[in-house]
């Protein structure tokens, strides 16, 4: 790939709150994260870690749903790049904040992607925790 060129794949995350549009990255398969996945943020104790730390790469992967989602996610991709258009592909996995469930979703998805050589990109992986209001109960 020249300097030039854009990768054959490339899978963001990232936080919805954290766009000034709040709006995801433009891509082919967009993940949205947010309501139908368990959020590590309203742990306490994992509040302030990462996608790289492994408390949250349990979590996030043992959520109900969550491995299939990657799984199917992989799987079309895979179609995609079979196309016979088969230009760039762009992947974005966007959560609240774009520290958790979008790291862990990306990160995963570019291990199991590995032989289509995709470029990871964490966008927000290093901005502040969203503070939002204590879930209801």
């Amino acid at each position: 790939m020249t300097t030039d060129q854009a990768p054959a794949l490339t899978i963001t995350s990232f936080g919805y709150a954290h766009q000034p549009d709040k709006r995801a990255p433009d891509a082919h398969l967009t993940l949205d994260l947010r309501a139908h996945f368990r959020d590590p943020h309203v742990d306490p104790a994992l509040q302030q870690l990462t996608g790289r730390d492994q408390a949250v790469i349990t979590a996030v992967l043992s959520t109900p749903g969550i491995p299939a989602l990657i799984a199917a996610t992989a799987a079309a991709a895979r179609a995609f790049r079979a196309g016979p258009g088969a230009g760039p592909l762009r992947i974005a996995a966007g959560c609240i904040g774009g520290r958790h469930r979008s790291y862990v979703v990306a990160s995963t998805l570019g291990t199991l992607l590995a032989d289509l050589d995709p470029t990871v990109v964490h966008l927000h992986v290093d901005r502040p925790v969203i503070r939002r209001p204590a879930p209801q109960t």
